[in-house]
């Protein structure tokens, strides 16, 4: 150890980077020779090399590394590293402009003040760290990160003097709502800090009042959003309900600037989109569905345009708007449907949503589609406007070669397009439908191929032979079978409701057996003997059930003794949805008035299946005793 102390004094500053690098090789994960270093003085010296104006930047780094592997180490060696001062020299080197070197001396900060030796204080001996802090925390990913972990760690009990210095600034109010932010953890220690015997939540309560600024209104929303959507505070809570929601509202109305209008609208949409009580409220709120009408009209009201320039800059984030208003569009119809009963009903907005799913901006179309796809969730909008205005010809264009996020939600709108009793259905079938998904369920993405298949599976729903024909021909054996051993669990039960779908009404059934009848009848077997849920197992024997409902598809099941014994084996299994499906499966393979029936039920007896039989009518469950 003592050699690597040495090589930290030699006059060549190369080889005093080299021995750095040594030494950090050296400690990773060895706590015996970082207490030994400790000993023998290298910290004062490393600091000594990290403060020197002339050490070069990498250096300085390696240093910064060196200390907060030592810092990994025990208490003891926090302890160490206290004593020689290495607070205020890491804080010094947070001033550098080389973003590895702040972010390594943030990485040894997080690790020394998320220690118990450490007193917290240490962060507030200076007044200018904490906005130096902020002022660094989108800097890159790792900042964020590391700040985040030393001030949710030090605002556990900060004292009033400490934040009233912050909060003159609106710099704390835009860090906290940093760190709420999709945060559970920040959140709920946020909301318990006191300051001045006050809690922080009713703090940014009172500064969301009207007579605050309107930037410091609009960040005090955002935190409260954000503490509310992490789970800290309640959705029912007085100051979402009464003041937070009211607040976001005020912020859409057209005497708001537009940015103003933007992040009131995009905020107010993300507080509202997991609640249904929130959802209804904003809906009733200064009639807003009325306002948001205005984000396609104006994009800055009269009294906001004082010059030209405003006038030019507002024409050119004009989009910006219409993208928040698809976005709170989407959150207010989420669940409810006179809802978007109203939202559908406002002045020309189906058109709006349709222009909107060909405008240049990805952001822009991706709203649009997902407000779109809120509002395919109503049966009697897919029956009525989403029919008149032919919403499915802009939607099929949108699924030509878009990115991945919006092929997601474009394709799950599909799958409510491509519902038995949504008019769209047909003329989506002519226009190349079935290609299109058969190809989405080539996707490496896992919701992309559930989406393909899901839409394919309501496609074939009650549908005629000829369109069951297509979806088997574009689709594949092969790729169906691909499917049915797909990793993804969604993707395997789409696929076995498709054939299902495909398997059903006789002729259907007796016309595909008969060409594909050895491969379904293989991959049956193949998923009953594999290690799947009861759901999965559940799906498969409905799917011979429909089998054994054909005339000579029958045979397929009655010459397959494995497929036989397999059925026999279930309807003694422990699960009562399993014994239900076995027993639907030998049922339709009984039936007097059908030929052969005598042979079969002969054959089923010498099986021993009328014993099962017997021992189940016994059976305390009810549905399972009828049957």
């Amino acid at each position: 150890s003592r050699h690597y102390v040495d090589r930290l004094f030699d006059p060549d500053p190369q080889k005093v980077l080299q021995g750095v690098i040594d030494m950090k090789n050296a400690v990773i994960g060895n706590n015996k020779q970082k207490a030994n270093l400790i000993v023998l003085g290298a910290v004062p010296r490393l600091l000594y090399l990290l403060q020197q104006e002339t050490s070069s930047t990498e250096l300085k780094t390696e240093c910064a590394v060196v200390l907060g592997s030592l810092a990994m180490g025990t208490e003891n060696n926090v302890k160490s590293l206290l004593d020689c001062h290495i607070i205020p020299a890491l804080l010094q080197g947070l001033l550098s402009p080389d973003l590895k070197f702040i972010e390594a001396c943030l990485r040894c900060l997080r690790t020394i003040f998320t220690s118990p030796v450490t007193p917290e204080e240490l962060l507030y001996t200076d007044a200018t760290v904490i906005p130096h802090l902020m002022a660094l925390l989108s800097r890159s990913r790792y900042t964020q990160e590391y700040i985040c972990q030393i001030f949710s760690h030090c605002c556990k009990s900060l004292d009033s003097e400490t934040l009233a210095f912050a909060f003159v600034r609106m710099q704390a109010l835009k860090c906290f709502s940093v760190l709420a932010f999709e945060n559970p953890q920040v959140s709920m220690t946020l909301v318990n800090v006191l300051v001045d015997g006050e809690l922080l939540p009713q703090i940014f309560v009172k500064m969301l009042q009207r007579d605050k600024p309107i930037e410091m209104q609009l960040t005090s929303a955002k935190c409260l959003t954000y503490m509310c959507r992490a789970g800290a505070i309640r959705t029912d809570d007085n100051c979402i309900v009464l003041k937070t929601l009211p607040c976001l509202v005020r912020m859409c109305s057209k005497e708001r600037l537009l940015e103003e209008r933007v992040e009131g609208a995009e905020t107010l949409a993300y507080l509202i989109e997991p609640d249904v009580e929130l959802q209804r409220i904003a809906s009733i709120t200064d009639h807003l569905i009325a306002m948001l009408a205005d984000y396609f009209k104006y994009p800055s009201s009269v009294s906001a345009i004082t010059d030209i320039k405003r006038l030019d800059h507002d024409l050119k984030h004009a989009h910006e708007l219409r993208q928040a208003a698809f976005k709170l569009y989407a959150s207010l119809g989420a669940n409810d449907e006179d809802i978007r009963k109203k939202i559908i009903e406002t002045e020309n907005m189906m058109d709006r949503i349709v222009t909107g799913l060909s405008e240049s901006s990805v952001k822009v179309r991706l709203a649009a589609v997902r407000c779109l796809h809120s509002l395919s969730r109503s049966v009697q909008q897919l029956r009525t406007s989403f029919q008149d205005h032919a919403v499915w010809k802009p939607l099929m264009k949108v699924l030509q070669n878009a990115p991945d996020e919006i092929l997601v939600v474009a394709s799950s709108m599909l799958c409510n397009l491509l519902l038995e009793f949504s008019p769209s259905k047909e003329p989506i079938l002519e226009s190349g439908a079935v290609e299109l998904l058969c190809g989405l369920t080539q996707s490496e993405n896992p919701a992309l191929r559930v989406n393909g298949i899901w839409a394919l599976m309501n496609m074939a729903f009650q549908a005629e032979q000829k369109i069951k024909a297509d979806i088997l021909r574009s689709l594949s054996t092969e790729q169906l079978f691909r499917l049915l051993s797909d990793s993804d669990l969604n993707v395997l039960m789409k696929t076995l409701g498709l054939l299902r779908n495909l398997l059903s009404t006789r002729p259907h059934i007796d016309k595909i057996m008969s060409t594909h009848g050895k491969q379904i009848m293989q991959a049956v077997t193949l998923i009953l003997e594999g290690e799947h849920n009861i759901e999965v197992k559940e799906q498969t024997l409905c799917i011979l059930a429909n089998i054994a409902d054909g005339t000579t598809a029958k045979d397929l099941i009655m010459t397959n003794d494995d497929i036989l014994q397999k059925i026999k084996y279930y309807m003694g299994h422990s699960h009562v949805k399993l014994q239900l499906a076995a027993m639907f499966c030998i049922s339709n393979l009984i039936w007097n008035e059908e030929e052969g029936s005598q042979e079969r039920q002969d054959k089923l007896r010498d099986m021993g299946i009328v014993d099962i039989l017997h021992k189940l009518s016994q059976s305390p469950d009810s549905n399972l005793c009828d049957k």
